[in-house]
This record gives C-alpha cells, structure tokens and sequence, in this order.
C-alpha cells in the first residue's frame, strides 16, 4: 500500500543527508569511456537552437565545480581497492553493470561498423530505422532493441495520488500525465524488484503539486520544496538505491514550466539525477550529458486519435503560419514585429478570425512557425509534425527532443533570433527538391512523437524511455 507522510520530517531528512555523504565516499562515477558523448559525437549529438551540434561547454559553465562536489568523473577505485578497504560487494549491482557493459559494445559496434551484416540487418517485425532523419540508424536500432530485451525501471510506490503517480492527460501539459500513466501500467520495462533495476523514477507530478498546493495569490514556492525534498528523503531513507548511486540512476518527469526549478532542493537530484523535462533549456543549467528533452504536446481534449493529417505539399498555398499570443514571450513579439500584416505569404494572428480553423490553416501552410513562448519548448513543433508542414523553430539554448537520435535539419528549419527580418528570403531560398525531401521526412518522423495508449513501439513513450535509456548507458556506477 503506498503511503506519503511527513511525520518525523526532520529525522528522516537528517538520516538521509548522513546516508548521502557516507555513500558519497564509497560511490565512484565514471562516464563511459566507450559511449561517451564526446566519443561517439558523430552518430549521437545533440541539436540545439544554438546553430548547430550541441556543445557541452554551453552547460554548467557557472556551476560546473559546484557540481563536481557531487559526482566525481575523474576517480575511478578498482576491485582491489574497494577490497582493502573491507567494503562489501553490491551483487545486484554488478550484475546491472554488466548487463550495461554488453549493450555498450553492441551500441558502439553498430555505431563504428554499420556494414557488419550483425547490425546492418537485424530483425524487426514492425520497423526499420532508415534514411537521412536519424543520425546514425544503425546505432539507434540497435541501442532501441537492446533497450526492448535489457532495460529495467523501478517505480517507487510511495506517494499517493494526486501528487504522485497521476497527472492530467489533457492541454499543454499532457504529456507529464501521460508519461506517469502510461508507467503505471507498463509491462515492459517496470520490474517490480529494485535490485534488477537500471533506473528509479520519481513519480511526482510538479503540475499536480502547483495544482493542488500552490496558491496563485500567495504564491509560496516553497510548496514545490518540501513535496520534493520530503520525498526524496522517505525513499532515500526506506531504499538503499538512492544513497548507493547518490542519485545518478534516478530520474525524474516534467513538461511544466517550473519543472526545472523543482529539482533545485535537492542537490543530488539537480546535478546527478536524470531530468526528463519540456523545458530543455541549457541557460537555465540543462545538461543533455545527463538530462533529456522530450516534446511538449498540446492535447486539447485528451484524445489521442486522428492527430495525424495529410495533404499534398501542392494544396498548401500559405508560405507560413502562425497564431498565438503576441505577449508570450520576447521571439514573438519580434515575429510580430517584422511580419505581422507586412506580407500575405506569412500569414500571423493573435486569435484566428471566427470560422476559420487552426488545423486546417496548419494543413495548408507549407511551413509552419514555431517561436518559443517565455519557455523554449513549444506545442507547435509537434503540431506542426501532425500536420506534415516542415516546422520552422525560432529559440534560444534549446536542446531539441530527441536529438541525439534524430537529425532535426532533415525535416525542420532552425532559425536563428537574428534572422527573423530575414524569414521570407529563407524560406523562399528552399529549393522544391528540397521541400519535397523535408515534407518527406516529417512525415516518417511523425511515428516517433505520436501518442498511442497502449504505447507502440518507436513512438513518444518508447522514445522517452529510449533517451533514458541512453543517459544511464552514459555513466557507470562502481559498488
């Protein structure tokens, strides 16, 4: 039965603060040597909203030494030291690191040797990833049905809904609800024993917290501080697992705004754990080294079927569209700027006029844009994707979802701020060819955002866990 209580707060915190820095002397992280990023920059990057291939150096720069009091990369203590020192050996881990290890050499094999016919051809009954939307399909067919066959996720039960385990699974925050839902009901990759996990999810919901606790006039932050911190201190203090990882193997789930901001109590959680978060912003110290983007999706309704539409790329007589507030956000107010009323091949509103349709003007826009709000993420990237117009992203610092597996130039335009003034010629300067390629392939990306209940394999659930995936194949943990 789950339970969530605050009785002997203060003990439970104090014990799991000394826990921590006990373990903190026993625990040694290394990031991979073989999967690294760095090392294997070529099939798996990110993209971000900065121009090009993401660069680590834009992350934690102003705290990157700060975070090193949490996770060292540099140290590694081998068996033999770990024996003299009388420390006894985690089985259960080391059984877990081994299994790592092997999907490891698999990844990096059919990363470096795509034309070796054991990972060049092999089997899938539903889907073969291929052409120019993935960066290396190899690598990531291979890495997703290791994902399928290997991995494990341990939910804590702790926590009772609506706090916990539950969040809404409609508009613009969807997706935190869905993700959690969809968890609880997953046979795949939830095990019910701790000790054969790879990873731990914290299943609070920060929209639900701001929902229930937070009071829009008061406006007590603090409510975020102590759901957060209190729950990280009753699993830390009733599991072994947080304190034996110091939280590296851990991962929490966010699209609201203020997802960030709910990881900052607690340290271990902001600069070791895995932040699953919409607001993948590296400004604001996201580290796609450790913490993944997914994407932000606006369920009106809450229904999940006919997302998708089709329409011929020469049935589309708008050049670009878009609609939405003006006053959300610094980028909009300069797409407005330069463009509002100024061309009718860009066509921009702040409300659509009555009986004219949003989907339909998304249907026949051939491009379709999609500045950030005062958030970088923003719901019209997918919308544009369901509606197989070519999005066209204008932000800031933004790591794109799913961009260590996906090539977003193949099926996006990616504007810089500085080039707003200049949008028109952009996009007239896309040659027809080239338009015809990128409707192509946003119509075979559409698989990897679609959302399905139950979830199939390759889209936005499976996707999800993929980049988790990936962030826990990115570090080792030594018992």
């Amino acid at each position: 039965m789950r339970r969530y209580t605050r009785k002997h707060h203060s003990s439970l915190i104090l014990l799991a603060v000394i826990s921590i820095a006990v373990a903190s002397a026993i625990v040694v992280f290394k990031v991979s040597k073989g999967l690294s990023w760095h090392y294997l920059a070529s099939p798996w990057t990110w993209t971000s909203t900065l121009g090009g291939p993401f660069s680590s150096r834009h992350v934690i720069d102003k705290r990157k030494e700060k975070a090193k009091e949490y996770i060292n990369l540099e140290r590694i203590w081998n068996d033999d030291s770990v024996k003299r020192r009388g420390k006894h050996r985690d089985g259960s881990l080391e059984m877990v690191e081994a299994v790592l290890a092997k999907a490891r050499a698999l990844i990096r094999d059919a990363s470096l040797n795509p034309s070796n016919s054991s990972t060049s051809e092999l089997p899938d009954s539903d889907y073969v990833p291929q052409g120019d939307i993935y960066r290396n399909p190899h690598a990531f067919h291979r890495s997703y049905l290791l994902m399928e066959k290997m991995f494990k996720i341990f939910v804590y039960e702790e926590g009772e809904p609506p706090l916990f385990h539950y969040g809404s699974c409609k508009d613009i925050y969807s997706m935190e609800g869905l993700f959690m839902s969809l968890m609880e009901q997953d046979t795949r990759y939830r095990t019910w024993d701790p000790n054969e996990a790879h990873v731990y999810f914290l299943p609070f919901s920060v929209v639900m917290i701001l929902e229930h606790l937070f009071d829009p006039i008061i406006r007590d932050k603090a409510v975020m501080e102590r759901t957060v911190v209190d729950y990280v201190g009753i699993i830390s203090n009733k599991y072994p697992f947080w304190n034996r990882s110091i939280g590296v193997d851990h991962f929490m789930l966010s699209c609201h705004d203020w997802g960030p901001r709910a990881t900052w109590y607690v340290k271990e959680l902001y600069y070791n754990s895995i932040r699953v978060l919409c607001n993948a912003n590296t400004s604001e110290y996201f580290n796609p080294k450790k913490d993944a983007s997914f994407p932000e999706i606006n369920l009106v309704t809450g229904e999940i079927t006919n997302l998708t539409a089709h329409l011929p790329p020469s049935n589309r007589s708008i050049l670009a569209f878009f609609a939405g507030n003006l006053y959300h956000g610094k980028i909009r107010a300069l797409v407005f700027k330069h463009w509002k009323g100024k061309d009718n091949d860009i066509q921009l509103y702040e409300k659509l006029p009555v009986g004219v349709s949003y989907s339909e003007m998304l249907k026949n826009s051939r491009f379709c844009l999609c500045p950030s709000g005062h958030e970088v993420a923003s719901p019209r990237i997918v919308e544009a994707i369901y509606a197989e117009c070519v999005p066209v992203i204008i932000s800031q610092n933004y790591v794109l979802p799913f961009s260590d597996v996906l090539r977003w130039e193949s099926f996006s335009i990616q504007l810089a701020v500085s080039e707003i003034a200049n949008l028109k010629n952009i996009l007239m300067g896309i040659s027809e060819e080239r338009y015809d390629r990128m409707v192509e392939n946003v119509k075979k990306v559409q698989k990897h955002f679609l959302v399905n209940d139950p979830p199939k394999r390759y889209d936005v659930f499976n996707m999800i866990i993929h980049s988790v995936w990936l962030r826990r194949l990115n570090v080792r943990i030594y018992s």
